[in-house]
């Protein structure tokens, strides 16, 4: 299989490319504003930039678009800049693939929620409330509705190996490992379920090679709130040097609303693939033990 990764110097699209090369698939993956020594320059909002990698030569049989615009509070100060990094980013990937003829797998989130009542199945109703939220929600019906075959998945509070360590998780250990003191005000009130990037390349892949459509929830057995998360890192490092403040969202004020009791529920996708296990934030940890 050719699989074109859109996005692969990010957290997602990283651990995508990495994954699926090992597989075995002939893989190539992008970058827009983060180059790596692993990928190649694509713009999708100009699919006649001519430094664009040339996806004609290449043909890939899937693309699986992890690019987007995924800070919440700056996508509610900027909207236009949300909606074209988000939705019309998205809208050009569907042309190409129809040009293509190739499937389309496209990453969405638990923003699509309000929050009241998580975490969430594929089936219950959306509701977002950030401008972050909408975007997202709009790109994943344009992709379910104009490309039959397309698989969108959501996913949320996502960790794991990355070359910039961006992530949540990943960020305040090695914060900690280079004996750096933690300044946390967290939210007490926000829940979800952390996926490690990993076991979402892994979930795309199996979904890709058995040749499924539709959508599907990618997270683990982890349920917890900001604070609960930190906990769980700090456990393990007794001697990180931390000040740490437990406050409610609505102390925080943060400029986007969030969904206070997100996360997703995967019951569909364990019951399509019911070898597959997803690791835990504790897998993860395993790995930093001294």
């Amino acid at each position: 299989m050719k699989i074109l990764v859109l996005g692969a110097s990010g957290l997602v699209g990283g651990n995508c490319l990495k994954y699926m090369g090992e597989m075995g698939q002939e893989v190539i993956g992008t970058y827009f504003s983060f180059k790596t020594k692993d990928t190649v320059f694509f713009d999708t909002l100009n699919l006649e930039n001519t430094n664009n990698f040339n996806v004609d030569d290449f043909s890939p049989d899937a693309i699986v678009h992890c690019g987007a615009l995924t800070h919440v509070d700056y996508c509610e100060d900027n909207k236009e800049e949300s909606y074209e990094k988000t939705v019309r980013s998205t809208l050009n990937v569907i042309s190409l693939c129809k040009q293509l003829g190739a499937k389309l797998v496209y990453i969405s989130t638990d923003y699509v929620f309000d929050g009241s009542d998580g975490p969430y199945s594929e089936e219950a109703v959306v509701n977002p409330i950030s401008v972050y939220g909408k975007h997202k929600l709009e790109a994943e019906n344009a992709v379910l509705q104009q490309i039959k075959e397309s698989i969108v998945i959501r996913i949320t509070n996502v960790y794991g190996d990355e070359i910039r360590n961006k992530n949540f998780i990943s960020r305040i250990v090695g914060m900690i490992l280079k004996n750096e003191k933690l300044h946390l005000r967290l939210p007490v009130d926000q829940y979800a379920t952390p996926v490690n990037a990993h076991d979402v390349a892994r979930a795309i892949y199996e979904l890709l090679l058995s040749g499924k459509e539709g959508l599907y929830n990618i997270s683990s057995s982890d349920f917890l709130n900001r604070v609960e998360l930190v906990q769980k890192i700090l456990n393990r490092f007794p001697d990180a040097m931390y000040d740490m403040y437990e406050l409610s969202t609505e102390e925080l004020n943060q400029p986007a609303p969030r969904p206070l009791k997100g996360g997703l529920e995967n019951n569909k996708f364990l019951v399509e693939f019911p070898t597959f296990e997803f690791s835990t934030v504790d897998d993860y940890l395993d790995k930093f033990e001294k």
